[in-house]
């Protein structure tokens, strides 16, 4: 005999009814039907949006406002030099190599280099920028730094951007 969707059932004691309010004294909810009394949250179908205190001046709105948020900058995708070391000795690796092996998620940001970790290998490594100690430790293992050429960034629509 096959399984099949339609015979699925819950085992025994899994589901119960649900409680029929307001159906009597006899039910020991009857009347308020477990609501309280009166007010705005007895009454059907109400509800008050998340935060909301009753038309006082919300939390979020008594408190200050601090600092600011700087729409011109620019947000680097990081990798640092110790995760270059699973590349092959002498590779040229560029955004598109550190995209496959998952070191960058978003593919559409300019790449940074910093320099945390060790560099073992001899690699010529292509991104937007690197950190003084990035280029030091690529230059000490062998490897060159090449700068990629500026590609428009998101922020950038595509008619703003250089030709």
């Amino acid at each position: 005999m096959a399984m099949a969707l339609n015979s699925l059932k819950p085992p025994k004691g899994a589901t119960q009814k649900p409680k029929r309010v307001g159906r009597g004294p006899g039910s020991g909810l009857a009347k308020t039907a477990g609501r309280g009394s009166k007010g705005q949250k007895s009454r059907a179908g109400s509800s008050v949006r998340p935060g909301f205190e009753g038309g006082q001046m919300p939390l979020h709105r008594r408190l200050p406002k601090r600092g600011f948020t700087n729409i011109f900058k620019t947000e680097y995708a990081i990798v640092n030099v110790g995760k270059l070391d699973r590349f092959k000795e002498g590779m040229r690796v560029d955004a598109k190599q550190l995209l496959e092996r998952g070191l960058v998620r978003n593919d559409r940001l300019p790449v940074k280099v910093l320099g945390h970790g060790d560099l073992k290998k001899s690699l010529t490594v292509v991104a937007h920028k690197f950190s003084k100690s990035a280029a030091e430790k690529i230059a000490l293992a062998g490897g060159r730094v090449e700068q990629a050429t500026a590609e428009p960034t998101p922020s950038q629509s595509p008619k703003t951007a250089a030709p």
